[in-house]
């Protein structure tokens, strides 16, 4: 998505545009120092003001447009239309749904660029394709291996080539295997990411990644932890209680799970805790042997709790 703004951007001669990152709605230093604007978000009345101040066309990139505020949303569209024509660029990247009346506006008057999410398929086109570019010869094999170490994670699978055409074009699943070893050192974070995002192919490949080095009580823990977080989030009125209630410290982790308190229903939450417990008991009392089903089992649950995809 950031690469294609940055394209909208480059065709239109804006090499240095201003960026505004959205900060989450309900994170820390929601209130408007104006009554309208987060102080995050204030720089944009003077980028958008700057063309007709200063004369010729200035560069706006605003980040994670759908988490605006109505209230900047509206004054982000007041200010676009008191813009003349060809003095200020504005670029929106978005996860989702702009609020009115700015989505309303955009859909109607600007250019819509949509990237979808990569799929699995799709991913093994791009990795064929990109290998091809790169003057390697990969076999079925070597693809497959590839694929599931780095998922659909192009970005990962594009250094992973980079790294593989300084040892000859050919390229088998002995090279692949020798070059990428399972990493036990991959943060738990990603896996949880993966069952968030619903993606169970993705999370299920983590999953086996991890086992190879580490316990699976370790992801249990991780898990446990991490619900637990997402309920007392699911029941703070505003940020700062959720980071007194947890009694955790403001950061990243803290942000990106009050962000996505309103993707997973308490009735999910509920069935996650009893789906935890339940596989803390099996992995204490059943032989080892069954531990990896166990936390299978569970992973595709969670992303169906978690991800809110209900069709597996």
């Amino acid at each position: 998505m950031m690469s294609r703004a940055h394209d909208a951007l480059a065709q239109l001669h804006v090499e240095s545009p201003t960026r505004i990152d959205v900060p989450p709605k309900g994170s820390a230093g929601d209130d408007a120092a104006d009554g309208t604007l987060r102080g995050a978000v204030q720089e944009i009345v003077p980028a958008l003001q700057s063309g007709s101040l200063f004369g010729g066309a200035d560069g706006v990139l605003v980040v994670d447009a759908q988490s605006l505020l109505k209230a900047e949303a509206e004054v982000v569209t007041e200010l676009l239309d008191l813009a003349t024509d060809g003095e200020t660029i504005a670029v929106f990247v978005a996860a989702g749904s702009i609020p009115a009346p700015l989505g309303t506006m955009l859909r109607k008057n600007a250019e819509s660029i949509k990237v979808t999410r990569i799929t699995e398929r799709t991913a093994g086109e791009w990795l064929g394709k990109a290998a091809r570019d790169r003057g390697l010869r990969l076999d079925r094999d070597a693809s497959t291996i590839l694929l599931n170490r780095f998922g659909t994670n192009v970005a990962a699978l594009g250094q992973a080539l980079d790294q593989l055409v300084v040892e000859g074009p050919d390229v088998d699943v002995e090279r692949v295997r020798n070059r990428f070893k399972n990493r036990p050192d991959e943060p738990m974070w990603h896996y949880v990411d993966s069952i968030v995002a619903g993606d169970h192919g993705a999370a299920l490949r983590r999953l086996a990644d991890f086992l190879q080095h580490g316990h699976p009580l370790q992801l249990l823990a991780f898990l446990q932890n991490d619900v637990r977080r997402r309920s007392i989030a699911a029941a703070a009125p505003d940020y700062e209680t959720f980071l007194d209630w947890d009694g955790g410290k403001a950061g990243w982790a803290m942000e990106k799970v009050w962000k996505q308190k309103s993707r997973i229903r308490g009735s999910d939450l509920k069935l996650a805790v009893g789906a935890l417990a339940r596989a803390d008991l099996q992995l204490k009392t059943a032989p080892e042997a069954t531990h990896r089903v166990t936390m299978e089992r569970l992973t595709v649950a969670m992303c169906r709790w978690y991800g809110g995809n209900r069709r597996f």
